[in-house]
C-alpha cells in the first residue's frame, strides 16, 4: 500500500494503492498514538493515489502513517528529518 518511508523535507509524497475502490482514510500519528494530521478521509478510485503531506510546524522524528479502507489496512513507520 506504500511507497514512501523516509521525510526529508516539509513536503512529501506518499504513493499509496487501493485494491478496490471506496472510503479511504489516512492519517500520520506521533509515537505517543496522538492524530498529527489526517490526510485522505473520502471516498476513492481504486488505483495509485499521490498524496502530499505539508509537514511544515511539525518536529523532525518519528511517526506512523495509517491507511485504512473498509477491507484492509496497514501501518508503516517513518522517519521526517528537517
Amino acid at each position: 500500500m506504500f511507497e514512501n518511508n523516509l521525510m526529508n523535507s516539509n513536503l512529501s509524497n506518499s504513493k499509496t494503492g487501493l485494491v478496490c475502490g471506496g472510503r479511504a482514510s489516512m492519517s500520520v500519528y506521533n509515537i505517543r498514538g496522538q492524530v498529527v494530521e489526517v490526510l485522505v478521509d473520502r471516498n476513492m478510485n481504486a488505483g495509485y493515489h499521490n498524496i502530499t503531506w505539508n509537514a511544515d510546524g511539525i518536529s523532525s522524528g518519528m511517526y506512523f502513517v495509517k491507511v485504512e479502507t473498509g477491507v484492509n489496512a496497514a501501518i508503516q513507520k517513518l522517519m521526517l528529518l528537517k
